[in-house]
């Protein structure tokens, strides 16, 4: 059975960088998993994105070194089940705000007896090039289970959840964070609040020997997040890197080579 090297390196203490996967593709996953990325995590929860289409994304990372990982659209066992099912190599569970709420994705997750998954099917065994009956024996050694932490009240409830067994590492998201703090969504901020909420997380969760990740804008803040002892680091997206070249590329032609270019401003994704 193949290794999850993404749950090895933050066992290890080791950094894991990927990047957000938008665009609902199997011909996009396929092509971005040729980039070296330690895992992709493909984007149920604000993407229009099928358990069929995931399934056939997840697939076309199978081939590479690059690590399937999906966030659902929500923390139910239904899409915890199902696109673990579909062969993903684990999960981001967005919007966990609670240790009970914790409790219920790692008990999703999990097999019997550590969690209550539901045994069946043969896809999931594909990726990991190994069998089915091995698949049921190993998967809880090898799933990696992400919560994140989005939301103010996650951050006081911080101890509690980072104290849940089975969380492999929590994942700071900025722009719903900030939204909870009354404050305008940003990857990056230089508010003292959202520093000092980031940091009451990241303390919290070395305490208790759980990975910290975070989602940045570049490859420089990923740098500085590392040195800081951030372990899963999500840069942008691939739409956000797609159309940030693109308007690199408008933006060097000249004024009367495009029509629209005076009206082209600068996109976030």
């Amino acid at each position: 059975m193949r290794e999850n090297t993404v749950k090895r390196r933050l066992r290890e203490g080791k950094p894991s960088v990927g990047t957000w996967l938008s665009i609902p593709s199997p011909y996009t996953s396929e092509v971005m998993a040729q980039a070296g990325y330690d895992w992709l995590v493909i984007d149920m929860e604000h993407n229009p994105m099928s358990v069929e289409t995931v399934g056939l994304m997840i697939s076309s990372m199978f081939p590479t070194r690059t690590v399937p990982l999906v966030r659902i659209p929500w923390n139910t066992g239904e899409n915890i089940k199902r696109v673990l099912d579909m062969g993903a190599w684990g999960i981001v569970v967005p919007m966990v705000n609670s240790k009970e709420e914790a409790e219920q994705a790692v008990r999703e997750a999990k097999y019997y007896p550590l969690g209550r998954r539901s045994i069946g099917g043969r896809r999931h065994a594909v990726g990991f090039a190994t069998d089915a009956s091995t698949y049921f024996e190993k998967a809880n050694e090898q799933i990696v289970v992400i919560v994140q932490i989005e939301h103010i009240e996650a951050v006081r409830n911080i101890d509690d959840i980072v104290s849940v067994p089975g969380i492999d590492a929590i994942f700071i998201g900025p722009n719903d964070l900030m939204s909870s703090m009354g404050l305008k969504p940003s990857l990056e901020s230089a508010d003292p609040s959202v520093a000092a909420a980031i940091e009451t997380v990241k303390q919290s969760a070395r305490r208790h020997g759980v990975p910290t990740g975070i989602h940045v804008a570049n490859p420089q803040v990923a740098n500085q997040r590392i040195a800081e002892g951030f372990q899963f680091i999500a840069i942008a997206s691939e739409v956000a890197g797609m159309l940030g070249k693109a308007l690199s590329d408008i933006a060097q032609l000249e004024e009367s080579a495009l029509e629209s270019k005076s009206s082209v401003k600068e996109v976030r994704y």
